[in-house]
């Protein structure tokens, strides 16, 4: 049976490609989702995408993922350094949790060092640019069929 991925990105990354391309690529989301269910499919997976800038839609969806998710890849956006809500939502699903950021958020504004997400995610990836959802994609296969 193929596994469920909820696939989530938060605000802004709707811009991608057109918003700050020498921090975040020429790449669309579209392009990244294309090519991130392209990889889901050769590893037996299925993607289930979802973009939104509001924190609230992002919080409904990953407690919709404990139906029948098997794993959640998320890009938090902005939110990874603000939200106690997507925090809680994440510890009350069971499965694996990857966040991925396109850019280091290490090597960007300080206010950005902090990720509450992180604190749930089996592993971050960052500085990769899209790739580090392809990476993401890999492990999230690794730890689905454990």
């Amino acid at each position: 049976m193929t596994k469920l991925i909820t696939f989530l990105n938060g605000p802004n990354l709707n811009l991608l490609g057109r918003r700050e391309p020498e921090i975040y690529g020429a790449e669309t989301l579209d392009d990244v989702v294309a090519a991130a269910s392209a990889l889901a499919a050769e590893l037996g997976l299925a993607l289930d995408p979802f973009q939104s800038n509001h924190e609230g839609a992002l919080v409904d969806r990953i407690q919709a993922a404990r139906e029948g998710a098997a794993g959640i890849i998320i890009n938090p956006g902005a939110y990874s350094h603000t939200s106690v809500a997507i925090l809680d939502a994440l510890n009350a699903f069971e499965g694996p949790v990857l966040e991925v950021h396109i850019s280091n958020i290490h090597r960007r504004e300080a206010f950005r060092h902090h990720s509450f997400v992180s604190a749930r995610a089996e592993g971050v990836i960052a500085g990769f640019g899209t790739q580090g959802y392809l990476l993401a994609l890999r492990r999230m296969a690794a730890l689905v069929s454990a």
